[in-house]
């Protein structure tokens, strides 16, 4: 099977306080525009409190983690910060045509919305900062999405950073996404002809998400990883990197296809574990 892996070596680029900030405020501005303006999306807006029939995605993450040097109060703002989201997008149905932005619905998390500061990475390393921890949701969201369901996902972020080693790690490598208000955005298209629902619950241990829907699925997929690899870059870190596929089955298990999702590249913020040859 062919491989989509591409990839090619540069050195991490390091931007002025001044570039960042108006480079963030231009898109920023973008984002406001294409929501507002925008004729070619028709963005969903409809909830309801009816579930629809069929479950046809699930999955549940950690909401507390043992993490290196990142204090557990960072953990509990998280939930608060993950309550507060979930309150704005679950039971949205996403009828054929419609698209899901994430930021579009939370809207900016700030601290007059009650907002707290928890954990955000940036370039690599974490620091507090209101709102943080909301990716635990974005990756939830394209987990259950992109992976599990026929719905496209129009916009998705990769991690530029390999923060944490694989310990208890229970998904790929690069199959999350991150989120930054509200020009690093995710968004989910229904080109299909049925509704979904979308719901999130915050419980006691685990963030929970379902995707629902009107009609239940045909297909049924298969998540794997290829094209794994370590490479020890010219200017003197390594680098990680991956292609996301999924095999796709009808209901009697007999494959359909197999389909290229996404390939990730990260800089490693740890040592890899080098084995010497025997």
């Amino acid at each position: 099977m062919a491989s989509e892996f591409r990839y090619q070596s540069e050195r991490p680029v390091t931007r002025s306080k001044y570039r960042l900030l108006f480079g963030k405020l231009f898109f920023t501005w973008r984002r406001y525009f294409q929501w507002h303006f925008s004729r070619s999306t028709q963005y969903a807006s409809t909830f309801q409190n009816l579930a629809l029939p069929f479950n046809v995605a699930n999955h549940k993450t950690l909401l507390y983690r043992q993490l290196k040097n990142v204090d557990m109060w960072l953990q509990e703002n998280k939930v608060t910060n993950l309550k507060l989201a979930v309150s704005k997008i679950n039971g949205l149905v996403l009828k054929p045509g419609e698209t899901f932005s994430l930021w579009r619905l939370v809207g900016k998390p700030t601290k007059a919305k009650g907002f707290l500061e928890g954990m955000v990475l940036i370039n690599g390393s974490f620091e507090p900062g209101v709102g943080g921890g909301l990716c635990q949701l974005s990756n939830l969201i394209y987990w259950m999405t992109t992976l599990h369901t026929p719905l496209q996902v129009k916009e998705r972020w990769r991690h530029t950073h390999d923060v944490f080693p694989d310990a208890n790690r229970t998904q790929p490598f690069g199959s999350g996404a991150t989120v930054v208000y509200n020009y690093i955005d995710l968004q989910i298209k229904n080109e299909t002809l049925n509704s979904y629902q979308l719901q999130i619950n915050v419980g006691e241990s685990d963030l929970e998400g379902q995707w629902r829907c009107d009609q239940p699925l045909s297909h049924k997929y298969k998540v794997y990883e290829s094209d794994h690899l370590i490479t020890q870059e010219w200017w003197g870190g390594y680098m990680r990197h991956n292609v996301i596929r999924r095999q796709i089955f009808d209901l009697h298990n007999n494959q359909l296809g197999d389909e290229f999702i996404t390939e990730n590249h990260a800089i490693m913020m740890y040592e890899p574990m080098l084995t010497s040859s025997i």
